[in-house]
């Protein structure tokens, strides 16, 4: 595999663009918005240039990242000559479906589809192609440039080739793939959402403060960041989403949302993509997150 299709410019699209273009792989980064195509590579060249800045690339391992990294508008003509394809759109299952089913219209026939769905069914995306034994799950750890882990999640119908071929290409990207299997929630979101809703619920029945939760698993369980501030990282709408796909996949009210939860994202308050969830965030700060928290 050499030239690579991803779908969605937003914080994930944006990191896996970079880095397979930062290994050497040609990459349409595809998105119907201009402004956010534009807003991506800003993104991109901002993180290339803090990673010179640390010594960890030359500029021009710089240069030639950018130089592979090709913004598109087009789905039919981004994809056509693409080996793989990583969707990376908003974590939405008709929107994702909608999107699978084009590319298995417009993708060549041996080009692998990878989504990077964070609890969607591998199985019932790849049920909406005709190739159904070439669609996997590729979901990548946010930031990406920095997470080490790919959980890669094989559907029903998924071949052993092909999943062989995203260990490999995954392993091409200096990253730990781990083989899944198709579930709600896979393994990453199974155990993280249960947690961060249960630090909501334990903030909702006012057992302890935002702060003080957070700062009990900081500190006692020696948690990077505490499971308040991760959700505003993540997105509350996110972390909603994936709630629901766990309660009504694996039936049992122990994955039910917390009302706060629910009730925040109506209110508008997602996390730092909005501005204030449990935290208040100013411009930037997500950009020190990732440096404070994630540094090598």
């Amino acid at each position: 595999m050499k030239n690579i299709a991803v779908i969605g410019a937003g914080t994930m699209g944006n990191g896996i663009a970079h880095t397979f273009a930062q290994f050497g792989y040609t990459v349409n980064l595809i998105d119907i918005s201009q402004d956010a195509l534009d807003r991506a590579v800003a993104t991109i060249t901002k993180n290339l240039d803090r990673m010179v800045a640390k010594e960890k690339i030359s500029e021009e391992d710089k240069t030639n990242t950018l130089n592979n990294i090709t913004t598109v508008t087009d789905l039919k003509t981004g994809v056509a000559n693409s080996d793989l394809v990583v969707e990376a759109a908003t974590e939405n299952v008709d929107l994702k479906l909608k999107i699978f089913k084009d590319m298995d219209t417009f993708c060549k026939e041996d080009c692998i589809l990878a989504t990077n769905t964070s609890s969607i069914s591998i199985t019932k995306i790849a049920a909406v192609t005709n190739r159904p034994d070439k669609v996997i799950g590729m979901h990548f750890m946010n930031p990406v440039p920095v997470m080490k882990l790919v959980e890669i999640i094989r559907g029903y119908s998924t071949s052993d080739e092909v999943t062989d071929t995203i260990m490999e290409a995954s392993k091409s990207l200096k990253k730990v793939p781990v083989e899944v299997n198709d579930y709600p929630g896979f393994v990453a979101n199974r155990i993280l959402m249960p947690m961060i809703n249960e630090a909501i619920i334990t903030l909702n029945e006012g057992v302890a403060g935002v702060e003080e939760i957070d700062t009990v698993m900081k500190l006692g369980m020696a948690h990077p960041m505490g499971p308040l501030q991760l959700a505003d990282f993540i997105g509350l709408d996110v972390c909603l989403a994936i709630m629901r796909v766990l309660h009504e996949g694996l039936g049992n009210d122990k994955y039910a949302p917390c009302p706060l939860l629910v009730n925040m994202v109506t209110a508008g308050k997602m996390g730092i993509k909005s501005g204030e969830g449990f935290y208040s965030w100013g411009h930037g700060t997500k950009d020190l997150i990732v440096a404070d928290n994630f540094k090598k």
